[in-house]
């Protein structure tokens, strides 16, 4: 409007102007000069109140410590607070971190000072340095990721080893526990890549590398093994232990009768209100609220639940490739955590601190606080799991009935009797804390001293089952509700399953949201869109493939070139658990799927699984694999499935390659180590 009047009143000026100039009379009359008065003040008006360009909106300042400058140099900081022992941990669940704790604070038993130490927030290339410390050890508690990967915190020092050949460690005492599972391909890849690579470099190993097995007991191979390494430590050292066998504790409570709510963790993983004011790179310590759009039950029968969600991720900047993985944080069973509330006799809303009694240490507390119990207890630690052997050692001294604290100190021991009773009590049982406290009624430990015991809530990965060349700003999961009934009659929930299966899509209006953030892979579709693939997914195994089928179809519609695109999927009965059998069908009849192949393991009296299915279509299978280049993905059961289609593999290759066992098995490893065979899969 004002720049309309101001064309206006200039026409106006302009005519009066004119006709005073052929009347001879003086330059401005009273109402030139009234007009051009308005004119200019008009233009000051008009410029002065204009619309402004929107600001750009500031972030609130949230009222968080001022940061402080972190000491990279483990060496400096082992000096100043007078450690000899530091003990790394690479860790992608927190059970490495975990065992690095747990040995850390061993070291006080033995009359030295331990140090547990994430390696990626130190120069590692210090390492040489550590002989300056009198009686020194690094202790590397080493986790193998997917196919005998580091872990994402070990990258960097992974890295740094595989460039150093001319680094010198030969003042470096060290050993490493290695935690790993034997049905994988790559079975504690890294802690033997660490152990033996260290002493290429000079370094002096102390004690035997210590192997680990999650598909057995990992537990009962840590404490054995470290039962076995304090001796030799001592024996290296020179020095006793002090046979103070005590309860030592790494965290102060206080509490926060009167704390401003906005200062208080809500569930938060990093940084103090990061869930009201989302703000990227979206990555494991800042995770995106992305809001579920889709949550559907895929199978049609049975007693199972499958299910497919979509998540948003519409402005989040969040890319992802097919072969992917989504890693979600998941809360605990509200009624677990109230359950465990009741036995405690706790008011869980209490606001709390658990601070470090250690002021140097990086690890101020062991999870956000200032926070309430209730929010520990539901985002931040695990109360499903069966504890480990050190938090029922810890725990025993609460039990006011000696036979109780027998059997917990038993549990907690070394003896061939105590890792039977544990196996059996708490294991095979699948006791969690709630059941232990239930079940021993004399045990009520205070419930900070609980919160410091048990371990973090971990996030969960889910391959993901889309494409982002067809779905963009979806990321779709295909998951199984897991429920079991446990040997004591309690009905075990698996804590994310059925987390997600609740989340509906909009709850009393507000639209259900999950945390993630993505997680790189390897299991990528061949480079050359022409190389013929070949999948083999039962159950949520296709996850991966759908996203794969997905972009194979998109690249034809693009005009591109494409291979043979073959699937083999498994389930119980066509009628109940065939997931995505009509998108499958449909690939298949527009060209996308050159064949679909699908075992129904329990539609007839003989059990029909997808490896059978490899061997029946062997020659079409060898031709794809030995003269066109084609690419295996499986996906799936670690511990039957992937060792079942492998051997499957074997048999191919030895009967239509004319190859000896030992050739075809040869075979099979050269393609994954071109990259042609690959494999993500879970036990």
């Amino acid at each position: 409007m004002l720049p309309g009047h101001f064309v206006c009143n200039t026409s106006v000026y302009k005519s009066r102007y004119t006709k005073s100039l052929l009347r001879e009379e003086p330059l401005f009359s009273s109402l030139d000069i009234f007009l051009f008065t308005l004119i200019i003040g008009l233009v000051i008006y008009w410029f002065m109140n204009r619309k402004k360009p929107e600001p750009i909106p500031e972030f609130k300042k949230l009222d968080t410590p001022a940061p402080t400058t972190r000491e990279t140099s483990f060496i400096e900081k082992m000096k100043k607070m007078g450690k000899n022992i530091i003990v790394f941990y690479g860790s992608q669940t927190g059970t490495a971190e975990e065992f690095a704790n747990r040995l850390s604070k061993d070291a006080q038993r033995y009359g030295m000072k331990g140090m547990a130490a994430d390696p990626e927030e130190y120069d590692m290339g210090e390492l040489s340095r550590l002989s300056e410390i009198n009686n020194s050890l690094a202790i590397f508690c080493m986790a193998t990721y997917g196919e005998g990967d580091p872990t994402d915190n070990a990258q960097d020092f992974y890295d740094w080893l595989q460039e150093n050949d001319d680094e010198n460690l030969s003042g470096l005492n060290y050993t490493v526990f290695a935690l790993g599972n034997k049905t994988y391909e790559h079975y504690n890849a890294m802690g033997k890549y660490v152990d033996k690579r260290l002493e290429e470099l000079g370094a002096t190993r102390i004690f035997d590398l210590g192997l680990g097995d999650d598909d057995g007991n990992l537990e009962e191979d840590f404490v054995s093994w470290r039962e076995q390494f304090w001796p030799a430590v001592c024996e290296h050292f020179g020095v006793e232990a002090l046979g103070d066998e005590s309860s030592i504790r790494q965290y102060e409570l206080k509490e926060h009768p009167d704390i401003n709510m906005n200062k208080v963790y809500t569930g938060e993983i990093g940084r103090l209100k990061s869930f009201e004011t989302q703000k990227p790179p979206f990555d494991s310590k800042n995770p995106f609220l992305a809001p579920v759009t889709v949550n559907r039950k895929l199978n049609k029968g049975g007693d199972r639940h499958l299910m497919h969600l979509e998540l948003d991720i519409t402005g989040s900047k969040i890319r992802y490739e097919s072969g992917d993985h989504v890693a979600v944080f998941p809360t605990n069973d509200p009624a677990l955590v109230k359950r465990l509330g009741e036995i405690l006799g706790v008011n869980l809303d209490t606001v709390i601190s658990l601070n470090n009694l250690d002021e140097e240490s990086n690890k101020k507390h062991p999870f956000p606080c200032p926070t309430t119990y209730h929010t520990a207890l539901t985002h931040y630690l695990d109360i499903t799991h069966p504890p480990r052997t050190n938090v029922l050692y810890e725990l025993a001294q609460y039990a006011t009935d000696p036979k109780e604290q027998e059997n917990m100190r038993k549990m907690a021991s070394s003896s061939p009797e105590g890792k039977a009773l544990y196996q059996s009590w708490v294991l095979d049982a699948s006791r969690n804390i709630v059941a232990i406290l239930e079940d021993l009624p004399s045990l009520r430990p205070p419930i900070d001293h609980l919160c410091e015991l048990l371990p973090r809530l971990q996030a969960r990965y889910y391959s993901i089952a889309s494409s982002s060349k067809v779905h963009p700003n979806s990321i779709h999961i295909c998951a199984v509700v897991v429920e079991y009934k446990t040997k004591t009659g309690r009905i075990n929930k698996g804590v994310a399953t059925n987390w997600l299966k609740n989340k509906v899509v909009t709850d009393n209006g507000y639209k259900s949201t999950v945390p993630m953030y993505i997680r790189k892979s390897q299991f990528r579709l061949p480079f050359k869109a022409t190389n013929p693939v070949i999948m083999i997914g039962p159950g949520t195994g296709i996850a991966p493939f759908m996203g794969f089928i997905q972009e194979r179809g998109w690249l034809k519609e693009q005009g591109k070139e494409v291979g043979e695109t073959v699937m083999y999927f498994g389930c119980r009965h066509k009628n109940e658990d065939y997931l995505y059998q009509e998108e499958l069908e449909e690939a298949e009849s527009n060209g996308v799927l050159t064949k679909l192949n699908v075992a129904f393991s329990r539609d007839q009296e003989h059990k029909v699984y997808v490896q059978h299915l490899l061997r029946n279509n062997k020659e079409e299978l060898w031709k794809l694999i030995h003269t066109q280049n084609a690419h295996i993905y499986i996906c799936g059961d670690a511990r039957n499935m992937a060792k079942d289609v492998q051997t499957a593999f074997h048999d191919i290759a030895e009967d239509l390659g004319n190859m000896t066992r030992t050739q075809a098995t040869d075979y099979i490893k050269k393609l994954m180590t071109k990259g042609r065979y690959s494999q993500d899969v879970w036990s």
